[in-house]
């Protein structure tokens, strides 16, 4: 029978992670800013740095939890950590944009545009979804190291 890998992580490099996915996520917002037509450099500085922020506090108390039950129950491969990164994305984006999936007042629409704005929240955000798990890909990378079999 095969041993399991077992994978462990230190607090100091889940830190590290943290601030890589951090930055990382404020590429993101960078490249929208220089695609909307922002050329002046602090500007552009400042945005990335306010999105690497709030990307940082959304990354901590969104997928921190919900990584530690993780960790804890043992789940700590490569595919765990970016399920985890899609499945958050995809669920908060998806919510933002279908008004918190219809529970909030909307204004009036045909069953038709109903519809459309469902897929297109579903696709947009399947491709921030994409992006977030290979943040949380990276981030795994950079936080965990093959422990010593027991």
């Amino acid at each position: 029978m095969r041993a399991q890998r077992r994978y462990e992580t230190t607090i100091d490099r889940a830190g590290l992670a943290l601030g890589a996915g951090s930055a990382l996520a404020g590429g993101i917002g960078l490249a929208l800013l220089l695609l909307g037509g922002q050329r002046d450099p602090l500007d552009l500085l400042k945005g990335w740095l306010i999105v690497s922020i709030f990307s940082g506090v959304a990354i901590t108390a969104v997928g921190g939890p919900i990584w530690l039950a993780l960790h804890i129950a043992g789940l700590r491969r490569t595919w765990h950590a970016a399920l985890v990164g899609a499945m958050t994305a995809m669920l908060i984006f998806v919510g933002a944009q279908t008004y918190g999936f219809g529970m909030f007042d909307m204004p009036a629409m045909d069953s038709r545009t109903w519809l459309y704005r469902w897929l297109s929240a579903l696709a947009t955000s399947a491709i921030l979804a994409g992006i977030a798990a290979a943040i949380a890909a990276a981030m795994w990378r950079i936080a965990y190291r093959r422990g010593v079999e027991r």
